[in-house]
C-alpha cells in the first residue's frame, strides 16, 4: 500500500463525519420511542421490553459483525467500510417512517418490519463509527493520540447533543415522519464526504513492509489477539470498560426518554413536549460529555490512561446511581447526578479507547479496536435486556442503579492496576 500523509483536511473531515455518525446514530435511537409510541400505538405496559428490545437485536447483529469489520479494516481499509457502512445505513433508515404502510402491505405487521429495518440499518452503522474511531488511532501517534481522539471524541459528543437538544425538538413543529427522512439525507451526505476527503494510512495486514512496524506476535490475527489479552493487563482492563461504558449513553437515551413518554400523562404533559423536555435533559449530559473531553485529554496525557480510567469508571458510577434515586424525570434534581454522569462518561470512553490504540500492533488496530467493539456489544445487549426488565418490573429509574453497581465493581478492578508494578506496554505509532 503507498503511503499517503495526513493533511490537516483528513483530519477535519474525520472530525466531521465523527459528529455525523453520531447524529444519525442518535437520532435513530431517540425517536424510536416516540415512533412507537405515537405513531405504532405500543402500550406503556411493554414499552421497556419492547424498546429494549429492538435495541438489543441490533447490537447482537453488531456483536456478530463488528469484529469481522474490523478485520476486513485491517486487510482492505477503513475508507471503503465506512463508505458502504454509510450508503447502507441512509438507504434503509429511509424505510423506517414508514414502518406500519410497509409492514402491513407485506402481511408481517409495522412493529416486526421496524425491527428488521432498524436492524440493517444499524448493520451500516457498525461499519462507519468503529472505523472512524480507528482512523483516529491511526492519524496519529501515542504522544498525539489523545489530542486526536480526544477531538474527534468531542465532535461525537457534539452530534449526539445537536440530536436532543436541537433535533428532537423538531418533532412537535413538522411531525416525527420529517425527523427521521433526515436520518437518511444525514447518512448518504456522510458516504459523498467519506469517499471524497478520508484516506487510508495503516499497513494492510499481511502486507507488511521493512519501513512499517514489524509484526508483533505469531500466528493467525485470533490467535495473535488471544496472546495480547494474556499479556496486556490494561487490554483487559480496556476491555472491561468497553463492557460497561459503551452502554451507558445508550442506556441513558433509551430509558430516560422512555421513563418520560410514558410519565408525562401522570403530569399531563403531552408526550411530543415530555419528548422535548427529555431530550433537553440527555442533551444536557451530552453538553457535558462534549465539554470535559478536553479535560480528560490533559487527565490522560498527564496521569495515564489507566488512572483516568479508574477516575471515570467512579464519577459514572456514582451519576447512574445518584439517577436511580430520582422519582420524577422531570425534577431539577436530576441535574446533579446527570451532570456527574457525564463528566465520568467522557473519560470512560476515551481513556480506554486510546489504551487500546496504544497496546494494538499498527497493522491490528483494526482487529484489536473490534474486539473491544464487540465486548462492547455485548455489555449492551446484556444490560439492556436486563434494563428493559428491570424498567416494567420494578420501576423505570433502576436500569440506571444496575448500571452505576457495575461501574463501580470495574472500577474495582481497575485500581487494582494502579501498582507501580503493573506495567502496561505501549506502541509508539
Amino acid at each position: 500500500m503507498t503511503q499517503q500523509r495526513v493533511k490537516e483536511g483528513h483530519q477535519n473531515t474525520l472530525y466531521l463525519l465523527a459528529a455525523v455518525s453520531m447524529v444519525f446514530m442518535t437520532l435513530i435511537l431517540a425517536v424510536q420511542p416516540l415512533y412507537l409510541s405515537d405513531q405504532l400505538g405500543l402500550e406503556r405496559e411493554n414499552a421497556g421490553f419492547v424498546n429494549a428490545n429492538v435495541q438489543v437485536l441490533t447490537e447482537v447483529l453488531d456483536l456478530l459483525f463488528v469484529g469481522f469489520m474490523g478485520y476486513l479494516s485491517d486487510r482492505f481499509g477503513r475508507v471503503p467500510l465506512i463508505v458502504l457502512g454509510f450508503v447502507l445505513a441512509g438507504v434503509t433508515s429511509a424505510l423506517a417512517p414508514f414502518s406500519g404502510e410497509i409492514g402491513e402491505f407485506l402481511g408481517i405487521g409495522g412493529l416486526t418490519f421496524f425491527y428488521i429495518i432498524r436492524s440493517v440499518s444499524s448493520l451500516g452503522a457498525t461499519a462507519v463509527l468503529p472505523q472512524l474511531a480507528t482512523l483516529s488511532g491511526d492519524f496519529a501517534d501515542r504522544k498525539g493520540r489523545p489530542r486526536l481522539v480526544a477531538n474527534a471524541g468531542f465532535m461525537m459528543a457534539f452530534g449526539a447533543t445537536l440530536v436532543y437538544a436541537v433535533l428532537m425538538q423538531i418533532p412537535k413543529q413538522v411531525g416525527i415522519t420529517v425527523i427521521m427522512l433526515l436520518t437518511s439525507v444525514i447518512a448518504l451526505a456522510g458516504a459523498w464526504a467519506a469517499k471524497k476527503f478520508l484516506i487510508d494510512v495503516a499497513p494492510r495486514l499481511g502486507e507488511w513492509k521493512e519501513e512499517d512496524e514489524p509484526p508483533r506476535g505469531e500466528g493467525t490475527p485470533l490467535q495473535r489477539i488471544w496472546q495480547l489479552v494474556r499479556q496486556e493487563r490494561g487490554l483487559v482492563l480496556s476491555l472491561l470498560t468497553a463492557f460497561i461504558s459503551r452502554n451507558d449513553m445508550v442506556v441513558v437515551g433509551l430509558f430516560l426518554m422512555t421513563w418520560s413518554i410514558y410519565f408525562a400523562p401522570l403530569m399531563g404533559i403531552d408526550l411530543t413536549h415530555a419528548a422535548a423536555q427529555a431530550g433537553l435533559m440527555i442533551g444536557f449530559i451530552g453538553v457535558v460529555v462534549m465539554l470535559s473531553i478536553p479535560v480528560w485529554a490533559n487527565i490522560i496525557a498527564r496521569f495515564g490512561r489507566i488512572p483516568a480510567i479508574v477516575l471515570g469508571l467512579c464519577l459514572s458510577g456514582i451519576g447512574f446511581c445518584g439517577i436511580g434515586l430520582i422519582m420524577n424525570p422531570f425534577s431539577g434534581w436530576i441535574l446533579i447526578p446527570s451532570a456527574i454522569l457525564g463528566f465520568g462518561q467522557a473519560g470512560s470512553l476515551l481513556a480506554p479507547q486510546i489504551l487500546s490504540m496504544d497496546v494494538a500492533p499498527r497493522e491490528m488496530r483494526g482487529t484489536v479496536l473490534g474486539l473491544f467493539n464487540t465486548v462492547g456489544c455485548l455489555g449492551v445487549i446484556l444490560f439492556l435486556y436486563v434494563g428493559g426488565m428491570l424498567f416494567d418490573w420494578f420501576g423505570p429509574n433502576m436500569p440506571f442503579v444496575l448500571i452505576g453497581i457495575a461501574n463501580l465493581l470495574i472500577m474495582a478492578y481497575g485500581l487494582t492496576l494502579l501498582n507501580p508494578r503493573v506495567v502496561v506496554r505501549e506502541n509508539e505509532v
